[in-house]
């Protein structure tokens, strides 16, 4: 390990934010946790074991943090996306497809972290970051297709369930089956995921044929 300059007074969140950057590496360069540990983080940032305590009380606090990073950047991205574009549909084929392209960016980060919950004692801060993301931007621009009429006057939250469900079954096959003949340019999978959002947003309720008829 390279010996580290001792940090200035005040640099304590700049160090912090390296830790994090050095255990996203690590989870990125081994494709799981297994590489993460208090110690390698040390040696990859260049400090001291101790030091990575007075920031972090374990390995399951900083995996919770670069879980909650991971979602905020999820969150800019779809925001990104969608900024700036008029017509709902559209909007909401943007964000999906930024979805689909940030996932595939970091195939290690998604595949490990998209479906992990934060450790004990950090709930709060998980639901927050799970309320910023994905499902709070479909719910928007969902919830203003269906108050246009353009839509099925389906609930809204089921709608997002099947547009997140379309969106994240598209991420996952690409990042597991990369040589299954997908364009360059994701065109393949934008037509993928608009005709799937356009099927979800114009069909029925799946339970209509369940339900008793009085």
């Amino acid at each position: 390990m390279t010996a580290r300059r001792r940090s200035p007074r005040g640099s304590g969140e700049r160090l912090a934010g390296e830790i994090i950057d050095a255990a996203t590496d690590l989870l990125i360069a081994a494709g799981d946790d297994s590489a993460v540990s208090i110690r390698s983080v040390a040696a990859r940032v260049g400090v001291t074991p101790p030091s990575i305590y007075l920031h972090f009380a374990d390995k399951q606090e900083l995996l919770d943090e670069v879980w909650l990073r991971y979602f905020e950047s999820i969150d800019s991205v779809l925001e990104a996306a969608g900024d700036g574009v008029d017509d709902p549909l559209e909007r909401l084929v943007r964000m999906g497809m930024a979805y689909v392209r940030f996932a595939a960016s970091a195939p290690a980060l998604y595949r490990l972290l998209d479906v992990r919950t934060p450790g004990k004692g950090h709930g709060s801060k998980g639901d927050e970051a799970l309320m910023t993301s994905a499902f709070v931007r479909f719910h928007e621009v969902v919830a203003e297709l269906v108050e246009s009429g353009g839509v099925t006057d389906r609930a809204p939250g089921d709608l997002v369930l099947e547009l997140w469900a379309a969106a994240h079954g598209i991420a996952s096959l690409m990042i597991a089956l990369p040589d299954l003949g997908w364009d360059t340019d994701l065109s393949h999978a934008e037509h993928m995921f608009t005709v799937l959002s356009r099927g979800i947003l114009t069909s029925g309720s799946p339970r209509a044929d369940t339900v008793e008829q009085p």
